[in-house]
């Protein structure tokens, strides 16, 4: 299928606007980086605690915010989570010591943070109450007079927090909710001893620094090393230009879409790492195309310039490569949109990476051909000449 036939545009024309282009975002980007939100990495890699948090209403973000920062929780990073009918939040916080007594001090932090003022201080919550003390509390008040038979309110406590848990989805409207579940007499002791707020914490992670650095240092190499074996297989397949020219294009790509997510202050996970090294090799799979076009072009069209070549083989693969960054934006898109916030920084990479990387095969890579044979007759002293000659001269060199 072909979308457009005899396409004469002269892109490498309009290399100076694509220069221009590419230096704002990406000076835009380094400012941001080195001078605003830096690189917002995520708990995955500078380690933290995750605190997830179940509403019975739909949360708003600044009201929880406003009540982390009054309990002294200062920059905790507060977002959406899950489908929107299920009102959870993730909360992260800075505390990074990786033990027990981590997990409970980020879950009691969040629980004093969005308990509300005028909770009765002599009653615990039951919807972030646990099993042992539910279990206890029973045994104390002794709702069904039996003496405080531990097996008996075991076995209660079980109970409520299943129903809570699981059929309730961790939250409790009130403890009128328990009706049918448990006796009567059991919730009048309960409405004693326990209220209900209008949230629950449901699980509690924490990732120590010392593995957020590790993973760091592993997303460091991982696309690192992907560029240079990039660039070893250019230079095997084609020239070594072609591999630098493809490797500086990928680059521009990373350091744009990384000054995308420091912009717009958006946290780098994992799974943002592995967007971005998605968007590597689709990049590079694109510049590829282009680059065998032109290697074609310049046996066919010995006479012409390389500048000639590049635009002809840019135009002859446009079709191409419209159709399928157009057909996989439009796919990356709809995850973005409707995938849930926890794919969001994922397909929020790959949105900007296939628009920038399909950008940078026609407007970073090609013409760097372009510039390095231009630079290489200036400094031989000669003009312009026919790109198979300068295929040929460089052949020569090489069995030299």
């Amino acid at each position: 299928m072909e979308l457009f036939r005899s396409v004469n545009i002269d892109w490498l024309g309009k290399k100076w606007y694509f220069l221009g282009f590419s230096l704002v975002f990406s000076v835009a980007g380094l400012l941001s980086i080195f001078f605003w939100h830096g690189v917002p990495l995520g708990v995955d890699f500078k380690g933290g605690t995750l605190v997830y948090v179940k509403f019975t209403q739909s949360p708003q973000e600044d009201a929880v915010r406003a009540k982390t920062d009054k309990a002294g929780l200062k920059d905790a990073r507060i977002q959406r989570y899950g489908a929107a009918a299920n009102n959870e939040v993730l909360i992260g916080l800075e505390q990074r010591a990786a033990n027990e007594a981590a997990l409970d001090a980020g879950k009691n932090a969040i629980i004093g943070a969005l308990e509300p003022a005028d909770a009765p201080k002599d009653k615990q919550d039951l919807n972030n109450a646990g099993f042992a003390s539910l279990r206890d509390t029973l045994i104390a008040r002794d709702p069904l007079t039996n003496g405080g038979n531990e097996p008996a309110y075991a076995d209660l406590a079980r109970k409520i927090v299943e129903f809570r848990d699981k059929t309730k989805g961790g939250v409790l409207g009130s403890i009128d909710d328990l009706k049918g579940t448990v006796p009567d007499t059991v919730i009048a002791g309960l409405k004693q001893a326990f209220f209900t707020s209008d949230f629950a914490v449901r699980n509690v992670e924490i990732v120590g620094p010392q593995v957020g650095a590790q993973l760091r240092d592993r997303a460091l190499w991982a696309i690192g090393l992907s560029l240079a074996g990039m660039l070893v297989y250019l230079w095997f397949r084609f020239e070594l230009i072609y591999g630098v020219a493809a490797v500086v294009a990928v680059f521009h790509d990373t350091l744009i879409t990384v000054g995308a997510f420091s912009l717009l202050n958006k946290e780098i996970s994992l799974t943002v790492v592995a967007a971005i090294l998605t968007l590597t090799g689709y990049s590079m799979n694109d510049t590829i195309v282009v680059f065998d076009r032109i290697r074609e072009n310049v046996r066919l069209y010995r006479r012409e310039s390389l500048a000639e070549i590049v635009n002809r083989s840019i135009n002859q693969t446009l079709s191409r490569t419209i159709l399928t960054s157009g057909l996989t934006f439009l796919t990356v898109l709809s995850l973005y949109l409707f995938g849930g916030e926890v794919l969001h920084g994922f397909s929020f990479a790959l949105v900007v990476g296939i628009l920038i990387g399909t950008y940078s095969s026609i407007a970073v890579a090609a013409p760097m051909l372009v510039a390095y044979q231009d630079w290489r007759a200036q400094r031989s002293g000669r003009g312009p000449v026919p790109a198979s000659a300068e295929t040929k001269q460089q052949k020569v060199r090489v069995k030299a």
